[in-house]
């Protein structure tokens, strides 16, 4: 039985390593988890011990078989709470992502595939991130972010690379959510900002805007 903690620590490792698979370091997963490295040196050790990651000092940590699919199991529970968190209670995609931490350390596998199941057994989540199924499969959907579109080219809001309250509110204001049709009209060469046609409505986002948001092009 993990504790809560030793959990967070797997799935930050996990997500680490969707970026580089060549290793996560101690520094990489203290800023995330926002802890010292010398906190995190302990808890390696400690993991590794159980077996479920590879670590040497001064070299970056790999998950094992079995810590890998702690991870994503721990993912798998996240993001079907916050679909229902979402669908089912009304909460906004803005709210749903820490309420959705501490519900994802609920221990019981049968909830967790009653729930699967109650929702249909959803494939993505609110933000358009992949929901593993209970033998930790992930479906992915090819995407590109808008920053890489060029001129004239359109496309369909699949998900987005920052889940933080913030720009989730930004989206819903500016109605750039899930399912909304984009196409590119113009790329201001200056500070790279995006003049777009997001449904009926024009609008310019910058830059740091078009690079946190994922469209399945046409």
């Amino acid at each position: 039985m993990l504790s809560y903690t030793e959990e967070n620590y797997l799935k930050v490792i996990y997500g680490l390593l969707a970026l580089n698979p060549a290793g996560a370091s101690t520094n990489e997963i203290a800023a995330r988890i926002n802890t010292k490295a010398s906190s995190v040196t302990d808890m390696m050790q400690k993991l590794a011990d159980k077996k479920l990651l590879k670590y040497k000092k001064y070299q970056g940590v790999k998950l094992t078989e079995e810590g890998r699919l702690v991870a994503v199991q721990v993912i798998r529970k996240h993001r079907l709470w916050e679909v229902f968190l979402k669908e089912k209670l009304g909460f906004g995609w803005d709210e749903v992502h820490e309420l959705a931490e501490q519900l994802e350390h609920i221990k019981s596998e049968e909830l967790t595939d009653r729930l699967d199941k109650f929702l249909g057994n959803p494939k993505f989540d609110p933000h358009g991130d992949p929901i593993p199924d209970k033998n930790g499969k992930i479906e992915t959907k090819k995407s590109k972010l808008i920053s890489e579109l060029k001129v004239n080219q359109s496309g369909i809001i699949t998900g987005v690379q920052d889940s933080s309250s913030s720009f989730l509110q930004y989206l819903d204001k500016h109605t750039l959510v899930l399912g909304t049709p984009i196409d590119v009209l113009e790329i201001f060469e200056f500070d790279h900002s995006v003049k777009i046609k997001a449904g009926k409505n024009e609008m310019t986002i910058s830059y740091e805007v078009s690079k946190n948001i994922k469209v399945q092009t046409l």
